[in-house]
């Protein structure tokens, strides 16, 4: 069904009313003789996919927790080692200054030039740095070290700054990029092995120009970007504000607190009706509360939450799942990205927050649904879809 959908019927005086909201259907009527009519307008009234096969939430297991184990992480590392030495197709986002810009993705970014775009490129190499931390007898391990170490060497990072560098680049994968090179950094940081402090030293001068650069844009942000894309605010400072109470950066947690607070102190009744957008892979409501979730003390975060999302409390609350219709279209698989999104963050509001437990069985649901179709996924979706699923598996044990 849509997502909301109101039908009223008058039959003989009598009212009729149909109400769908999140897969759940309400029927109010006073003669059951009319019952016939009613179904004929719910069956009117789906939305198909693109194969003509109604989804339903309830359809999708929400009783079986994913978990990231050996047998998987296998699979998941095989889509990024597909694509990170991978250089076309490739999307540049480039500003040309002049004729001098005009080069290969291999030498703009020669340390992060693969999986069609530089942002996806970081976070498959975080995927394959998370995968080894948690499970040191992965398939190829040494391989895959060999691959970090040759892309993430000393040399390729200063390109990598030189190019951040540049007249034209100052806001270059602000601020989605940026936070998955912070993610990046902070696993290296956490990895306990001898190949990750080699890797966080040779990363280290890109990783001091980011936060600098987050530190000198925040103030100059007037109003944040609620969007489900690369731009989403809320999502680029959680990830940036993992990294930098992981690192002590005080300087950086409270540029981040103080402009989220700013943002999002007062907010209320975030319209979860709208979302997703037809390309989302991030939603805005639950990534702003995930990134409040981080913020806020316990007590005072329950009343925030509850007078934003207030609807998040009942123990009946669902949510539909963002359905993929065409998984080769690069644009309309984001939606596979939603789902995972949506997951890491229902699992982070519901963290110490029983009487929000019954969110988890959403998250499992979001993750079912999507989990299956991105091993054998084309390019669209492949190449960066993976490092979504591992974050979001990795939530359901934090």
């Amino acid at each position: 069904m849509s997502s909301k959908k109101v039908i009223s019927l008058k039959v003989i005086k009598y009212k009729f009313s149909i109400h769908s909201s999140n897969g759940v259907i309400f029927i109010n009527c006073k003669m059951k003789k009319y019952i016939s009519i009613l179904v004929l307008v719910i069956i009117l009234g789906c939305n198909k996919t693109k194969e003509g096969h109604q989804i339903a939430t309830s359809e999708i297991k929400q009783d079986i927790v994913p978990i990231l184990n050996l047998e998987q992480a296998n699979k998941l590392a095989n889509l990024p080692l597909h694509c990170i030495n991978t250089e076309y197709p490739n999307r540049l986002s480039q500003t040309l200054g002049g004729d001098e810009d005009l080069k290969s993705p291999t030498q703009l970014h020669p340390a992060f030039y693969g999986c069609f775009d530089w942002h996806s490129s970081v976070h498959g190499h975080w995927s394959l740095v998370s995968l080894l931390k948690s499970f040191p007898e992965i398939d190829n391990a040494d391989a895959i070290k060999h691959k970090l170490l040759n892309n993430i060497s000393k040399e390729n990072i200063e390109a990598e700054v030189a190019y951040f560098d540049g007249k034209h680049n100052k806001s270059y994968e602000r601020t989605y990029g940026w936070a998955w090179l912070l993610k990046l950094a902070e696993e290296l940081h956490t990895w306990d092995d001898k190949t990750a402090r080699q890797l966080e030293t040779n990363l280290q001068p890109l990783t001091d120009l980011i936060v600098e650069k987050y530190i000198e844009f925040l103030p100059k942000l007037n109003y944040p970007m609620r969007v489900g894309t690369h731009s989403n605010t809320a999502f680029g400072l959680s990830f940036a504000y993992d990294y930098a109470k992981t690192l002590h950066n005080e300087t950086l947690k409270k540029a981040i607190k103080e402009r989220a607070l700013y943002f999002f102190k007062n907010d209320e009744d975030c319209p979860m009706l709208w979302e997703p957008s037809g390309s989302d892979f991030l939603s805005p409501c639950l990534e702003e509360a995930a990134l409040m979730k981080r913020l806020l003390l316990i007590e005072d975060y329950k009343v925030w939450l509850n007078d934003f999302l207030p609807q998040l409390k009942a123990k009946k609350y669902s949510l539909e799942v963002g359905v993929v219709s065409d998984r080769t279209d690069g644009h309309l698989v984001h939606l596979d990205g939603v789902n995972f999104s949506r997951a890491w963050s229902l699992n982070k509001i519901t963290k110490d927050l029983p009487d929000y437990n019954h969110l988890k069985s959403i998250a499992n649901q979001h993750i079912n649904y999507s989990l299956p179709s991105i091993f054998d996924d084309s390019y669209e979706g492949g190449h960066w879809l993976g490092s979504f699923a591992i974050y979001a598996l990795n939530s359901t044990t934090d």
